[in-house]
């Protein structure tokens, strides 16, 4: 499973600044769901292939009371669904009862933490830490957050190597379906039905304490496996409760997964937490699959709004399929692996560079990139750099310069091309290297702007030339 680390301090000690250090890789800060605390956000990061989930808490001073106390009961339920816990205290505050209080909070939990020296920079490390020595951690980290000084080898100590692609393709075979969506929208029941008759080698793995389900089974010779974030074990033991919503438990189902059923109510039609659970999916790459549950029995007036809201919201979903499905009587579920099949196959996809480039010279041909700075923008050739989801690498010239319209159009054209259905692609811009960037950086003030002169002049008489010439 995806590692979880949460992490806590008092108010402007440096959370945040570590927070949107530690998340920069995936730029994704993938929050705010109604409903939970504002106080508390999470992010994806990726370190040297390494991925992990970041949890920042609101601010504690250990004495809080009245609604201060609710907020830091959010941020001590933040350290149990955490695996890793970073305490985060001010080096050049040095050490205040209000460590000291939240530091005893972190002993009575049982959880192991470590201790994050933070704001080291301008002063010596070790005399910064000096205070801390007697909280008793066995391991602290000295960082300057602000500066990203630190981290990298924090980092490299808290996610061991053998993180790296965590063997999931041997544990868990087949292609890996992640069930999401909100609480009571039917994720149970979908997953019972998934599981039903046709299946052999059923059997379930427990995931981690958080209840999330690795479910290995076959379907007519294929093989898949179900990652349930509802904690549903055997259908004998599976009772209509309602589930308890866990965003950790639905990243690490989107960060797993190869394909990702959303399930949406549809007698609640869309709304804000469906949305952004499908910000959840985008930000992962992963193929997404839409199942509008709970169909059977509704009027036709209801369903058409249901359709016509759906068609307005999600109309940037184009390639995405949708489905009106009924969990509890089966109705279109089996349908839905006919796109599983093909999402994943898309994601999975390997072209060659030659096709590729072709494909790009095609749309350029077609619709030439804009004008920049009287100079037209090139692009050269692309070849593939990843896959799940599929990776184009496009090199060219002024590429930091190609308009949003433009990188549409692309992924349009290769969308439509290569026939990918159901996941996104994502693109890649590089510049070739001037061979005399190095050289123009080096001249002064008075160098550059002689030279400008000199190719302006240069201009004029190549001009004049010509006009010469036709004379």
């Amino acid at each position: 499973m995806t590692p979880v680390i949460a992490l806590v301090g008092r108010p402007n000690v440096g959370k945040s600044t570590l927070f949107n250090q530690m998340t920069r890789s995936r730029d994704a800060l993938v929050a705010n769901f109604p409903g939970l605390t504002r106080d508390r956000k999470y992010g994806e990061g990726n370190y040297e292939g390494r991925k992990f989930i970041v949890i920042d808490t609101g601010g504690l001073t250990g004495d809080e009371v009245g609604l201060d106390a609710e907020m830091a009961r959010q941020s001590m339920q933040a350290v149990e669904e955490a695996d890793i816990v970073l305490f985060i205290v001010d080096g050049r505050s040095g050490l205040t009862a209000g460590d000291e209080m939240i530091s005893d909070h972190l002993r009575k939990s049982g959880k192991v933490a470590h201790l994050v020296v933070n704001k080291t920079d301008g002063q010596d490390p070790d005399i910064a830490s000096a205070d801390f020595h007697s909280l008793g951690y066995a391991t602290t980290f000295q960082i300057a957050a602000s500066h990203n000084r630190g981290i990298r080898s924090m980092l490299e100590i808290l996610l061991p190597e053998d993180l790296e692609d965590q063997d999931q393709a041997d544990r868990y075979p087949g292609i890996r379906i992640g069930v999401v969506g909100r609480p009571n929208v039917g994720k149970s029941t979908l997953v019972n039905r998934m599981l039903g008759e046709e299946r052999v080698v059923v059997y379930d793995m427990p995931g981690t304490t958080r209840d999330s389900v690795y479910i290995p089974y076959e379907r007519h010779g294929h093989e898949y496996t179900l990652i349930d974030t509802a904690g549903v074990r055997r259908r004998k033991n599976v009772h209509e409760v309602v589930e308890k919503f866990s965003i950790i438990k639905t990243l690490q189902a989107i960060d797993d997964a190869h394909v990702v059923i959303l399930v949406i109510d549809a007698r609640d039609g869309l709304v804000d937490q469906d949305m952004h659970l499908i910000g959840f999916v985008l930000d992962a790459g992963r193929s997404l699959v839409i199942a509008i549950n709970k169909w059977d029995g509704m009027a036709p007036e209801d369903r058409e709004k249901v359709k016509e809201q759906v068609a307005r919201r999600l109309d940037f979903l184009d390639y995405a399929d949708k489905y009106y499905i009924s969990a509890l009587h089966g109705t279109g579920v089996g349908s839905m692996y006919e796109s599983v099949q093909a999402c994943y196959e898309s994601a999975m996809s390997k072209w060659p560079t030659n096709r590729l480039t072709a494909i790009l010279q095609d749309a350029v041909a077609q619709h030439q990139p804009p004008m920049v700075h009287g100079r037209r923008i090139k692009l050269r050739y692309a070849h593939q750099g990843g896959s799940n989801p599929p990776v184009v690498v496009v090199h060219g010239n002024q590429v930091d310069s190609l308009p949003g319209a433009y990188k549409r159009y692309l992924e349009n054209t290769f969308r439509k091309v290569l026939k990918v259905v159901g996941s996104p692609i994502r693109f890649e811009f590089k510049s070739g290297d001037n061979p005399f960037a190095a050289k123009v950086d080096r001249m002064t003030p008075r160098q550059k702007v002689k030279k400008d002169n000199d190719i302006k002049k240069g201009r004029t008489v190549r001009k004049t030339r010509q006009k010469s010439v036709k004379r």
